[in-house]
């Protein structure tokens, strides 16, 4: 939506608003927001709205610790689960200093600047999100718990699927948000589901994204439920996979799609530690559907791109290794410089694996270059990567690798 300062003064009067949360998120994704009241909502516009930014995990120390929030009104969202009376809505806010320059810890503010980076070539690139979850019961104090809901699989249908009804609850949830899934259904571990997202710009739907985490972590808790989107819940269950797919425009020339691919997989190993960000993330990698080596194929789910039997505006390349741990807004810029990369390159792809990678044998593997195998390895490249240096900026990479 474009909203101007004054349309979102004036719905927030007219619809008896009485709440406003500032959203953003840490460098490594978790949404923070700050609640304010209507009288205050035309000083954050002019002068922003203060917090401690030494207390957000990722930022820097109590020596540079004040910045502000500043709202972007295109991002006014109702947040329909609160009272119907003294409504609550949320926008997205941008962070800067004291003197107005961008913080460098703002994810979102990367990935704004990788969007422009890339209409200043001639590109634009949109993405959908595929976030799988599972939902544990609670204690008997309020507790998560690793109990599944249920024990369905693959797109089993209730009474085995338990998840309908909450999935259900979320969807109608976000398209009263104006968020419209796609599709949703139960995946193949017990208590695992999924809900798909049609694409659209890159700064949708990573806020989406964002969004979607915080909807089904709400409704679940209202259901007496916990939403776990951690890589690897259980450890004989298939791990929670955040399949991001993406395309690039214009599409006059077929040559484009297969470079952002090229892009995509040159650059794969070195944006892992951001796309697979904890010790967690590396106990999915080949099995379950999960890939362990830089490859693709059409169709196939044991590559690490795969390209899905679709054709026209639907045609688009699915990267599979990333998990719900990582932050949307890094991992869709970094995504969106490496497809930049393959197309001002014009890199070559490499032609497809059409095999099953699950069942190959060493010697056919050892033709493939496998992702980091953990979080420190991973670290390790991110590190040395002159890639990674010039998109990431230093503080941010410090804090994902602690160097």
């Amino acid at each position: 939506m474009n909203y101007s300062k004054d349309e979102v003064l004036q719905y927030v009067e007219e619809e008896d608003v009485k709440f406003i949360r500032l959203a953003f998120c840490d460098v490594f994704g978790r949404q923070k927001n700050i609640s304010i009241m209507p009288h205050e909502l035309s000083r954050a516009f002019r002068y922003g709205i203060a917090f401690d930014g030494s207390a957000i995990r990722g930022f820097k120390d109590e020596s540079f610790s004040d910045l502000f929030l500043f709202p972007d009104t295109d991002t006014l969202m109702l947040l329909p689960w609160r009272p119907e009376h003294g409504k609550v809505v949320q926008l997205f806010a941008d962070i800067r200093y004291p003197d107005g320059s961008p913080c460098e810890f703002d994810t979102r503010g990367l990935l704004k600047k990788a969007v422009a980076d890339a209409a200043a070539a001639g590109y634009r690139f949109y993405f959908g999100a595929e976030q799988e979850f599972y939902l544990f019961e609670l204690d008997e104090n309020g507790c998560p718990t690793k109990i599944p809901y249920d024990n369905a699989g693959y797109m089993d249908i209730a009474p085995d699927d338990r998840g309908e009804n909450i999935r259900r609850e979320v969807c109608l949830t976000l398209e009263q948000m104006g968020i419209l899934p796609e599709s949703s259904h139960h995946e193949e571990g017990p208590g695992q589901n999924e809900i798909d997202f049609r694409y659209s710009d890159a700064l949708t739907a990573a806020d989406n994204a964002l969004t979607f985490r915080m909807v089904v972590r709400t409704i679940a808790h209202r259901n007496g439920l916990c939403a776990d989107f951690s890589p690897k819940p259980l450890p004989d269950a298939p791990g929670n996979g955040f399949h991001i797919n993406m395309s690039v425009r214009p599409d006059d020339n077929p040559e484009n799609f297969n470079r952002m691919i090229a892009g995509i997989l040159d650059k794969a190993a070195e944006m892992t530690a951001f796309l697979n960000p904890v010790p967690n993330s590396y106990e999915r990698f080949g099995s379950n559907k999960a890939p362990a080596y830089v490859s693709w194929s059409p169709q196939n789910r044991s590559q690490l791109v795969r390209i899905p039997a679709a054709e026209g505006p639907y045609r688009r390349a699915e990267l599979r290794s990333p998990d719900p741990a990582t932050n949307p807004f890094l991992a869709f810029a970094l995504m969106i410089y490496a497809g930049l990369y393959g197309l001002e390159k014009q890199l070559t792809l490499l032609p497809a694996a059409n095999l099953n990678l699950y069942k190959a044998d060493a010697e056919t593997l050892s033709c493939f270059d496998r992702l980091p195998a953990d979080l420190e390895s991973a670290c390790r490249l991110a590190a040395d990567s002159s890639f990674i240096r010039t998109h990431i900026p230093k503080a941010v990479l410090d804090s994902y690798c602690r160097k």
